[in-house]
Order: C-alpha cells, then structure tokens, then sequence
C-alpha cells in the first residue's frame, strides 16, 4: 500500500468514526450505504462516481485504481477514496459484478447549479443496484449466452429451484428430491447468483465463488455467487402471494405448479430479490413455467466436460468447441436456443422429429432458406430489448433497433408460409399490430439517435405539433444570436467584436480591451480580462432566457414522447418474447440446416429401443479442423438383440494416438447432436433414445479435495455404475491406468464384466489391456474392434480406422520415439518389453486359464487363472 495512504486507512472503518464530525456529505455517503451494506457504493460527485472508506480500498484494488484520499471533517481528516469517470460507469461497474460484487449506484436526481443557487447539497439516490444474476444492460451480457438468476429452497432431501434471465424474461421452476440431482441441475444452468434462504448471522451477505461460509451445505458447487436471503421471504403463504401479485391471478393451478410447494416458495423468493434489486423498474418475466429433470437427456458436469459441448477442455475457450462447431445463428437469440439445446437434448421422438423435419424442409428449399437467414441477420436482440423497454431502460437506440425487428418480423411471417413445417407455421402469425408499432417508432425517431436521452435530438419534426412550434420558435432565438455579432460589429464599427458563451456568466459580448471606449451605452460590462471586457445587454438576457429554457423544455417535451413509445412497447412485451421464442427456434435450425448442407450430414432415423447404428461417422468438430477429406470416417454398431448379432460393449484397443479417444467422443456427440434435433456428420444413421450419457476421458489431481488422478477416475466411474442404466451411452477411456497394472486390469475387467451383464448400458470401453478382449469370447454381448496400424520396417503410420479384431499391442515404444525419446532408451525399453512378454504371468494365465462355457454360479475371473504360478 502506498504509504502515504497508510496513515489514511485507520479511518477504512465508517463504523468506528464520529459520524457528526464528517461533511455533510460523507454523513449521507455512510446513510446510504447503510442501507445497502453488502453492495459497493459508488456515489456521484461531479464528473465522477466515487468511493470511500473500505469499498475505496476494494475497488481500487478489484480494479487496478489509484487509491487516494479526501477531506472529510477537520476533526476526521482524510479518509480513502478512489473513482471512476461518469462516462466509463457502465464499463467499471461490468468487470465489478463479473468478479462478483453488488454494485449500488447513487446518482445525483438533480442539476447542480439548482442546488448552489439554493446553498444545499444536491440531492442523490439510488438509481441502480447490480447483481451478478440481475444485469439487464447489453454491455454487461454475453450476447448469446443466457444469465440466469436461480434460487433454491431445500427441505431434507427434498428441493426446488426456480431461474430467470430477467434480461430475456424466461421464468421456470421445478422440483425433485435427491440432493446430488440438484447440484447436477445447478451445475447444467451455471447461474451468475444463486439465491439462498437462512436464518444464518451472514444473512444478506453476498458470497463470491470460492468464499466459504457455514450457511451453505456442502452439497452445493462452491464456484457460484451466493446470496443469503431471509427465510421469510421465500415461506409459503409469501411466496405464493407474490406470485399471484405480479402475475395478477388468483390461482397457481393455470402455472401448473401448484403440486410443486417447494418450487413456489423458490419462484416466490426470487421474485422479491428482483423486485428489491430493480427499484423503480418493472421487469416484464414470462409467465412462470414448470419442468422435470426427467424431460431432457442428463449431462453430468464431467461428460459436459469431455465431450466439449460449451468449451474445450485444453483452455475453456469456445472455439473448438462442440457449440463452435455448429452454430451457424444470424441473431442472439437463435444462439442462446441452440446453447441451450445443447444442454438440454430432448427425450421424446416426436419433438426430436419436430425439429429434423424443418431442418429437411429447409435442406430442401434452398431460396427459403437463404432468404430466411438474410432476413434473420436484420433482427436484434427482440427477447432483451422488448425486456429493457418493458423496464423503462431501453434508450433510443434500443427502440430504434426493436423498431426495425418489428418490421422484419411481419416480412419473416409472409416468407415462413412458403414452408409446413412445423417451426416454420410457428412463424405465420405474427401479429400485426407488432409492425404497426414499428412503423410508428420509426417514424417518429430521428435516423440516428444519441446514446443519452437527455441530450434531446430524438424524434423527428412533424410528430408532434407542439414539439414543432417550440423547435421554430427555438431557432429563430438561435438565428438572432447568430445574427448578432454581424450587425453589432456593423453598429459599433468593432471588427473583432465577438457573442461568446460559458457556463458562469451565460452569453456576452467580448470587445479587445483596447477598443472598450467604443461600447455603446446599453452595453453593460460583466468581466474583466487580460485582453478583452465582456458585457451584457439586457436584449441578450432576454434572449439567452428564452433559448435556455426553451432548450430544457424541448428535450423534457422529446423525452415524454420518447417515454410513450416505450411504455407502448414495453405493454407489448410478452407478446414481443412470444414471438422471440420462434424467430431463436427457427434461426437455430436454419443455422443447423446450412451447416448438414455444406458438411454432407444425413438425418438420423430415430427409433424407441437401444439401438447404436452409425455409418462411416465422423467427428463434428475435428473434420472441421481439417481440410476436407482428410478426416477418416469410421461405422459403428451397438444394441445387442439376439437377431441382430451386435453388441452392448465394445472392448476398442488399439495404439496410444492412433484415435481411440476422438472415436469414443464422435459416438456420444453424434448421439447428442441426434437428440437436439439435428443431422449427423454420418452417411447414415439409426439411434434409439438415451437417458443420459456417460463420459470418463483422462482424469486430472484434484488438488482441492486432496484426490489424486486415480481417486478421480475411481470416483467418476463409480459415478457411472450407480446411475447408468440399460438406455444410457457410456463412453470410458483408460479404466485402471492410474494404479498398478494388476490392480489396474483386475478393475478394468470387473467394470467391463459390470457392464456387460448388470446395467447392459451401450458402451465403448477404450483400454490399453489386452487381456479384456477374452471378454468377447465369453460374453455374447461383448464385441473386440481395434484402431489399425501399418507397420513400416523403422515406423508405423496410423490408418485411424476401427476394425473388428483386438489389438495384441500398444506401441507405446514406437510413439515414445516419436516424442524424441533418446535412442538409448528406446532401446533399452524394447529389451525389457520382450522380457516381460516372455514371462508375463497375466498372459499365461489367460491363455490357459480361459473356459470358453460358462458355468452356473461361477463368477468369470474364477475362471481365469491370471495369477497362477
């Protein structure tokens, strides 16, 4: 810390000081943040927004700020401050709350020079206040990434949740029972704030992620940002009340959640929190939904993970992501549907089909499609704009950009009844009134508006006829003045006589100093300067009256106008967001059309039952990475039924980066991008329905839990054994790698073995030991394929095809070559393979010890004698 602050910080504390002895204005500084004492206060003074006592030291510290000092009393001196300019509130505030701060914004309510011409101070109040979960502002948002607030009530092993985006207005609640099933909830909807209701001392405090605090349960993920909440809020009589109030209903039952006590109360105290945090806005939400957890295909954080749906796993970046791969939107809203789709894949044919036949129409209709996509790239954001409007914080540009989506919308509804599709007759009804409204606002604002509404400027001339009458007689105050300096030089034969302006004096005359004895008599002199006198006349007051004035009343008569057309949106709003809903659905299924149009995907035939059957499948992100043709495509076949000789598990050997790990994964994001609706990178394909898919691909330490890689990985399968079941798609990568290589094999096997005879989930099963492809010969619903190499005399070349057959070897060697291993080693390493190949007992056992008929009772590893001596 600078030290010449050190001597400052003892007055960090407010607490701990004579509030009497402070300025008036820090005594109002430390009211006002006692009123929101868990939020930073940044506090308008001048041209900047300030910050004192210890939020001075924690934001100039979050932001990387110089922290200073100000006088606060003569008894007090000096206490720690630091500031952002008024002009970069917005962007200060953003990198605040993204660290996970509340933000409470106290702005002056009033001009300054009112409040000096009266020697008060100039009245402030809170005109915002900032959470993670309750951000509405477009510079704040990810575009095409929702930022749901989400509250939970937890009643034993009982629970519901409730989530909004107030910027989008979607509103859903649910409720279940088993604790882990709501971390795995909290986890799929990665809110910005959790919401948490306690009776705890730390009541109302905020919780960054990673803060520790005993009112959380250990259960809960602990990298969000909690908010501790009062209980009373979210009890039952409360919450229900406040939902029939803002709704304006008098009964749940048309929510369908009225059998859902748990998510009432969740939904209930949600909306308080929005209702506290929002102040004077109205935030127009949709009406409240209800879901199961049972209604989508169950993503667990690990499987998100490894099939790098929403981000890589090298970097957690979006590009090479599975999302990256195929978002192909025009709007935002069509890619927060399409993000969404992606972590919420359906389980109901009929809607998967639903999707793939507009998709197919639109493969189909190329003109439709094109014209579609053009049209879309015209629309804004409809879902957060209609929501800033129906808050009363949209600004000109904002209505000026719903406007034109408004009008292109009616233009999308004429073009979308070319198609019979079902998301495409979802378009055909827009209601006409929506254009009528666009029409009018853009008539009524000027081409380009100003970012500020107080700087009037707004709508166009011939709106309004008092607006007009105001803005001639306003012009023509401006035409004398600037006629005034022509014909006063002309009358006083000053040739440098000139009309100037400033804030103290208003408008005057300057004459150099050297003609000051030519100034007529009405000339009334106002200042002095080094080189010139400034006068006045009573005419120029007059006038300069009249212009001020009239200038203030223009804007206040733009501002009402401008405040109409808003409020006329904002009662528009839900129906706006309705509409919203099929413009996101159809440009994501456009988006998905043009993408199986130039990547040669087929439409997956979906079927009730387990069956796994891909033809020559590729991988959808990595053939993107390569020039075309270069990706080797590979069939596969899974579902055992006895007519159909194919197997539940699949034993894949084959050598280290021979392609192991991208097959696994292309299986499970075929199987996804299926099951959101979407063509497949395939020549065909035919795919039952999954539950939920598994994945266990490489393992890390876990350093913060103290568990070490193989902890991880027996951690993640075990996971897997108690969840899947005979419909789930299991994806595993190197089982027992992390232990010796007995205990290793010996729970290899037995996971394998588990598999194929308990659950009889659809699994690819990817391992180094090649003693698991006995399995086959024993299990009939177990299948070996392996990855093929060509041997070369000094190398080997991978072919990346999977083959029926299992691989006898792993060319561990040969890859640690590769690498540039020294040659010493690489020999010495062959020399010692070949001694353990020649003596290996697991090898010898196997080869004497497998029976080939089972026995009744007896167990499969009984029937190996891999440890005989």
């Amino acid at each position: 810390m600078n030290e010449q602050l050190s001597f400052y910080m003892k007055n960090a504390d407010y607490t701990q000081i004579d509030r009497a002895q402070l300025t008036p204005m820090m005594q109002h500084y430390i009211e006002v943040k006692e009123q929101y004492p868990n939020a930073l206060l940044l506090y308008r003074v001048g041209d900047f927004f300030e910050c004192f006592f210890q939020d001075a030291v924690t934001v100039a510290q979050e932001l990387e700020l110089v922290l200073t000092s100000k006088e606060s009393g003569k008894e007090i001196g000096r206490v720690p401050m630091t500031g952002v300019p008024h002009h970069a509130l917005d962007r200060y505030t953003a990198l605040l709350v993204e660290k996970g701060f509340a933000i409470a914004v106290c702005d002056q309510v009033e001009d300054a020079s009112v409040a000096a011409a009266q020697k008060r101070m100039v009245e402030r109040k809170i005109t915002k206040l900032l959470t993670p979960g309750t951000l509405t502002e477009e510079g704040m948002l990810h575009a095409r990434r929702n930022n749901f607030l989400t509250s939970i009530v937890i009643a034993g092993n009982h629970w519901g949740l409730a989530y909004t985006d107030i910027s989008t207005g979607e509103f859903y609640t649910t409720q279940s029972q088993n604790l882990e099933s709501l971390a795995l909830e909290l986890l799929r909807l990665h809110p910005a704030e959790i919401l948490l209701p306690t009776n705890a001392p730390d009541l109302g405090s905020m919780l960054r992620p990673g803060e520790k605090s005993d009112s959380i349960p250990d259960f809960l993920p602990e990298n969000f940002c909690y908010t501790l909440r009062s209980q009373t809020q979210f009890s039952a009589g409360e919450a229900r009340n406040q939902l029939l109030e803002y709704f304006r209903v008098r009964s749940l039952e048309g929510m369908g959640c009225s059998n859902l006590p748990l998510g009432v109360r969740a939904a209930g105290g949600l909306l308080f929190y929005i209702e506290e945090t929002q102040k004077a806005h109205q935030v127009p939400l949709q009406t409240l939904r209800t879901y199961t957890l049972n209604d989508y295909l169950i993503l667990d954080p690990q499987t998100r993970r490894n099939l790098e749906i929403i981000q890589t796993v090298r970097d957690g970046t979006y590009h090479g992501s599975l999302l990256w791969a195929l978002d192909r939107t025009c709007t935002a809203m069509g890619g927060r549907a399409l993000r969404r789709w992606l972590l919420q894949p359906l389980l109901e044919i009929k809607g998967i089909t639903a999707r793939q036949d507009t998709i197919a129409e639109l493969i189909q209709e190329t003109n439709l499609r094109d014209e579609l996509r053009q049209l879309l790239r015209q629309i804004y954001d409809l879902e957060r704009l209609s929501g800033r409007a129906g808050a009363g914080t949209a600004n000109a540009r904002d209505l000026k950009g719903l406007a034109i989506s408004l009008v292109r919308l009616q233009e999308l509804a004429t073009l979308a009844q070319k198609g019979n599709s079902p998301f495409l007759r979802a378009l055909q009804s827009v209601p006409s009134d929506l254009e009528a409204l666009g029409k009018k606002i853009l008539d009524a604002i000027v081409e380009s508006p100003p970012q500020h509404l107080g700087e009037g400027g707004l709508i166009r001339s011939g709106m309004d006829e008092q607006l007009d009458q105001m803005r001639e007689t306003f012009e023509k105050d401006k035409q004398w003045l600037a006629h005034l300096e022509t014909s006063e030089r002309e009358r006083t034969g000053i040739s440098k006589l000139k009309v100037g302006y400033n804030k103290t004096f208003g408008y005057y005359l300057s004459i150099p100093r050297s003609k000051a004895d030519l100034a007529p008599e009405n000339y009334t002199r106002k200042q002095t300067l080094t080189n010139e006198e400034r006068y006045i006349t009573s005419e120029l007051k007059e006038r300069e009256t009249r212009i001020l004035t009239a200038k203030d009343d223009l804007n206040r008569l733009e501002y009402e106008i401008f405040a109409d057309l808003r409020a006329e949106v904002g009662e528009k709003a839900q129906q706006i967001r309705d509409i919203s809903r099929a413009v996101a659905a159809i440009d994501a299924l456009a988006g998905l059309a043009e993408l199986a149009v130039y990547n040669d995907y087929c439409r997956p035939e979906m079927v009730e039952g387990r069956c796994l059957s891909i033809k020559e499948g590729r991988h959808p992100v990595v053939e993107q990475t390569l020039p075309t043709g270069f990706f080797v495509p590979n069939s596969t076949n899974m579902g055992y039924e006895e007519e159909r000789d194919t197997p539940d598990l699949i034993i894949l050997t084959g050598p280290n980066a021979s392609g192991k790990s991208c097959y696994l994964r292309q299986v499970g994001l075929i199987q996804l991008m299926a099951q959101i609706g979407s063509f497949v990178p395939a020549q065909a394909a035919k795919l039952g329905i999954s539950d939920r898919v598994f994945t266990r691909v490489g393992a890390v330490d876990d350093l913060a839990t103290g568990q070490s890689t193989f902890m991880v990985e027996m951690n993640e399968t075990a996971n897997i054994l108690n969840h899947a079941t005979s419909h789930s798609l299991i994806l595993l990568d190197e089982i027992g790698r992390g232990t010796a290589t007995f205990d290793g094999l010996s729970i290899a096997w037995a996971v394998a073995e588990y598999l194929a005879t308990e659950i009889k989930a659809r699994t690819i099963f990817a391992t180094h030991y090649h003693e698991l492809n006995e399995l086959a010969s024993i299990l009939p619903n177990v299948a070996n394929y392996q990855v093929t190499v060509k041997e070369m005399e000094q190398e080997i070349i991978f072919l990346h095809q999977v083959q029926p057959g299992g691989a006898d070897r792993s060319y561990g060697i040969e890859a640690g070559r590769l690498a540039g291993l020294p040659p010493s080693v690489i020999s010495r390493a062959q020399q010692v393979m070949g001694q353990i190949e020649k003596h290996s007992k697991i090898a010898l056992g196997l080869r004497k010890g497998i029976i080939k008929e089972m026995k009744d009772n007896e167990s499969l590893i009984d029937q190996l004698d891999i440890f005989e001596t």
